[in-house]
């Protein structure tokens, strides 16, 4: 954006104009006293086609118009507090007022967004005063496979990816210019309900998984459904057959039983715009590095890493570890945590000048589903992600062997020890590192209160009495749990009492006061945490009698699969944290 934007004469950067004041927390435009005030000009409309050549598909159907958001807030004025003197013109780039730490934390949390690869934490900063950023935001449609957006009350899952797609000038040198954007770097980053904690668990782009059927959306504002294929890398849902981001949301889902609330993708470009934007970011490498398929060329120790080089770093695998893709994802989970920590740094937060280059590169640099196409949308998104800190954030890779189908080893498969448990902890929300704060003693005496509900004396199995409904488990999942119950653990007082009047996500036994100890059996019996007992009322069954209701949400696994969930990493789970500097190896 020029000076004439504002309907100025001469050339002026425009992040010189915008001043962090120290009252009020916020960046506030300053210009010269003569010069006129007007708004930052809207969006300008949104080209047919987007900056690799494809087919834009919103343009195409018509489903944005050229007009700015309306809940967009507005860019303020200038203001001048009762009691605080008026800041010096841009022309004189002397002291700044000193700032308060309060207000220092405000701005943190306008940046924090940063694991989202920089757009939702610039976009936080940047959504007061420009507007036009909506014209920069290229989405395509999620297809119905997300949750329907996050939201601020819940758990957020945002699905990271990064496509080995080699579109525009100065990627022509690398690997397979015809490539059609893979799936080849793919983060599931978690963030906890009370935001104390996050987990950004990698999946190997070489992952043996099945790619299920995909209802897509094509340009012409039709959809189609993509037959899906089994025991395949995991890379290929996305690109391969025409597959959309949405594609591998699914699959994500299918592998981890997370449905992600969003996604963003980033190509090779994205990659050195928004590490030039953020001026670099600090490595550390245990040795030498000479990598001639990456064009990696760095001495042992730390370096500073921007454009072209940062996208080298993050593709170099054959010169560190065992030379395959885990030991890329290694690189990649350092990178992320240096970059992580440089954003929450106060030489980018307070910096007018890089929040606005890093909301420009981040904007034009990546694509996001039909659900964050706003910058309204995106800077609430930033604001939940900012409130987490760096070393409550861990990095894992979901736990994988070598495929034992083949000889020469190439692709990897589940390892079905430990994956689960990793999958499990995610989806119950259970962090990854001890959380040292208020929040986590809350959380704490939550679960003591709920394993309170275990202890006590048990009835006898005979004596449990119990009608089992389904409420969100596989179609004949209660039938088979009454006759596990009745068959092979002595439960006979119990019955099937058909479809749960809603679907609920756990597995609940709601019993009266006098059913404690037929409920504390019940739960041993099923491997029941005490989250899932809720102290209520008994109902009558058919004879009259009192009885408990156990209702099978979507968490039930099956007759006889416990439902108590994990509470740690197995030992041999590899783990970090985005604190913690780490040297290549």
């Amino acid at each position: 954006m020029d000076a004439q934007g504002r309907g100025r004469a001469e050339n002026i950067d425009p992040a010189d104009q915008w001043v962090l004041n120290p009252d009020t927390g916020e960046y506030e435009l300053r210009l010269t006293p003569s010069a006129p005030q007007s708004a930052v000009p809207g969006p300008r409309r949104r080209a047919a086609r987007a900056a690799d050549g494809a087919p834009n598909p919103e343009a195409a159907s018509g489903s944005r118009t050229a007009a700015p958001e309306r809940d967009a807030p507005e860019v303020p004025g200038p203001r001048r507090r009762r009691g605080v003197p008026e800041e010096p013109p841009p022309s004189r780039r002397g002291r700044r007022p000193a700032k308060k730490k309060a207000k220092a934390k405000k701005v943190l949390l306008w940046t924090g967004g940063v694991m989202a690869f920089v757009l939702v934490g610039t976009a936080g900063a940047a959504y007061l005063y420009l507007e036009h950023l909506n014209d920069n935001i290229t989405s395509v449609s999620d297809d119905g496979a997300s949750t329907g957006g996050f939201s601020k009350d819940k758990a957020i899952n945002l699905l990271v990816i990064g496509t080995d797609k080699r579109t525009g000038s100065g990627n022509e040198g690398y690997g397979d210019s015809g490539s059609v954007g893979h799936a080849d770097t793919t983060i599931l980053l978690h963030v906890s309900k009370d935001r104390t904690n996050a987990t950004a668990l990698s999946i190997p782009r070489d992952l043996i998984v099945d790619v299920p059927d995909c209802p897509t959306e094509q340009e012409d504002g039709t959809s189609e459904i993509i037959k899906g294929t089994q025991g395949v890398r995991f890379n290929t849902s996305l690109g391969q057959d025409g597959r959309t981001p949405s594609c591998t949301m699914r699959t994500v889902t299918e592998l981890t039983g997370v449905t992600p609330d969003n996604f963003m993708v980033a190509d090779f470009n994205a990659v050195k715009t928004l590490t030039t934007a953020v001026d670099g970011v600090e490595v550390c490498l245990a040795k030498d590095i000479d990598d001639p398929d990456s064009h990696l060329k760095l001495s042992k120790g730390t370096h500073t890493v921007q454009g072209e080089q940062a996208l080298a770093f993050l593709r170099t695998r054959h010169s560190v570890g065992f030379g395959g893709d885990l030991s890329r994802i290694a690189i990649q989970q350092q990178f992320l945590g240096s970059l992580m920590r440089k954003l929450k740094s106060n030489d980018t937060l307070t910096s007018p000048t890089k929040m606005i280059k890093l909301a420009e590169a981040g904007t034009k640099a990546l694509t996001v589903d039909s659900q964050l196409d706003s910058i309204t949308k995106l800077k609430d998104l930033g604001l939940e992600l900012g409130k987490l800190n760096t070393k409550n954030l861990t990095f894992t890779t979901v736990p994988v062997v070598d495929n034992p189908a083949e000889k020469v080893k190439a692709t990897v498969v589940l390892n079905r020890t430990t994956a689960p448990t990793v999958f499990q902890m995610i989806q119950d929300d259970v962090s990854f590192t001890e959380v040292k704060e208020q929040a986590k003693a809350s959380k704490d005496a939550a679960a003591a209160a709920a394993a309170a509900r275990l202890k006590g004396t048990q009835s006898a199995a005979s004596e449990v009495r119990v009608q089992v409904m389904n409420g969100g488990a596989e179609s004949g999942s209660a039938q088979a749990t009454l006759s596990w119950l009745q068959n092979d653990e002595g439960v006979t007082k119990s019955e099937n009492a058909g479809n749960a009047p809603e679907v609920l996500s756990r597995t609940t036994l709601e019993y009266g006061p006098e059913q404690a100890d037929q409920a504390r059996k019940l739960a041993a019996i099923m491997g029941l945490p005490g989250t899932a007992l809720k102290p209520g009322e008994s109902v009558t069954n058919a004879q009259g009698l009192p009885t408990m209701t156990l209702t099978l949400g979507k968490d039930f696994k099956g007759a006889g699969v416990s439902l108590t969930a994990p509470t740690t990493v197995p030992d041999t789970v590899d783990k970090s944290t985005a604190d913690k500097v780490e040297c290549a190896k």
